[in-house]
This record gives C-alpha cells, structure tokens and sequence, in this order.
C-alpha cells in the first residue's frame, strides 16, 4: 500500500487522532517555537490543506490535542469515598505525565521559548476547561455536598497534590507508587480541608 492511498482511506476520529498524535510528537521534538504546519502534517502523513481546514497555524493544532488528550476526573457519584477520589485524582495526574500529552506538556513548560509563547493559552484553553489543577474537581465536588467548608477549598489546597506530585517526578523521573499518592492525600491535602485521613466523612464530616 503506498502512502498515497494511506491518505485517502484515513477519515474522521482516525485521521484526527493521527494528526494529533503528530503534533505531541513534533512539539517534543522542535518545541512549540519550531512547529509547522509542514512538519506536523509530514509526520501525519497527510496533506497540509487537510490540517488548514480544521485550524489556522500549528499553534492552534497543538492546543486542540491537547484539549482533547487531558483527562478530566469523575468524583465518585454519592460522594462518599474523598480519600479514594483524590488517590485517583492524582494517580490520573501521574499516568498523564507519562502520556504523550503530559510529556509534550512538559517540553512545553521547560523550554524558555516554548513556555513564553505557550502557556497563558495552554492554562486558559486546556488545563482551565478540563477542571483546573488535579483534583479541583474532587475537592469542588465535595465541598459543594457539604463535606467540609467550602472556603477550606483555596488556591494553595488545590494545588498541593498536583505540586507534590510533580516535585517527585522532578526528583526521581518515576511515577510515584499507590502508597506515595495515599501519603500525599493522608499527609498534606486531607489535614488541609480538616478531614480525618483514611476516612470516609459524610456531610459536615469535615471540621473547622
């Protein structure tokens, strides 16, 4: 089969995840500075006019994978498992690092040029549209049920998983185990919101 008829037979969700899939692995390669329509669309294997279609610049090809390939939590429907939901939450984190999309991310945010031309738009037209920091939405869902006040909820308790998290990847370039996700959620995010590690409070479980 040659690369013309390749071309011709991809279509809708494959020929989209095909260029997506292109441009996470160009950005690692070139940075976000470097991307080119020619570029992504060679490593596509697929005709420039395809991707001026769908998208104005290269920029915009690399947000809209991104978008699409972050992954969004699902607090647990009753709200009665928050220990559980946050381990989740930032065991979701780490294996989205690890993704193609968390190392683009990555590549993105460690690259001077990369990360000035980037990130105001990554924060606003990704990371804010898919729920914020890792476990903002647990948290906000249960908050909003009554598990602990609502004002407990602030920048800095959202962020300590994800900021936790990140330091041990930053330190060791592994994936933090189950047991040090659950020492992050016992140690740090549930004393913040006043619930009791390792347990399951209900409404007004948590105190002030």
């Amino acid at each position: 089969m040659n690369d013309h008829s390749a071309r011709v037979r991809r279509r809708g969700e494959e020929l989209l995840k095909a260029i997506h899939d292109a441009v996470l692995e160009e950005v690692v390669e070139v940075g976000a500075g470097r991307l080119t329509m020619d570029g992504i669309a060679r490593r596509a294997a697929t005709p420039r006019t395809t991707l001026y279609r769908r998208w104005s610049d290269p920029t915009e090809v690399l947000l809209d994978a991104l978008y699409h390939q972050h992954p969004v939590e699902e607090p647990t429907a009753g709200a009665d498992d928050l220990r559980g939901d946050l381990i989740r939450a930032l065991r979701l984190m780490t294996d989205w690092a690890f993704s193609p999309a968390g190392r683009a991310v990555a590549a993105i945010l460690t690259d001077p040029r990369s990360a000035a031309l980037m990130s105001e738009a990554l924060f606003e037209r990704v990371f804010a549209n898919r729920g914020g920091t890792f476990t903002r939405t647990v948290l906000r869902h249960y908050a909003d049920r009554g598990h602990f006040p609502a004002e407990l909820l602030t920048p800095v308790v959202a962020d300590i998983g994800e900021a936790l998290v990140t330091k041990r990847l930053i330190d060791t370039g592994t994936p933090p185990s189950d047991e040090d996700l659950a020492a992050i959620v016992d140690q740090a995010i549930m004393p913040a919101i006043g619930s009791p590690a390792g347990g399951r409070s209900g409404p007004g479980g948590g105190s002030r």
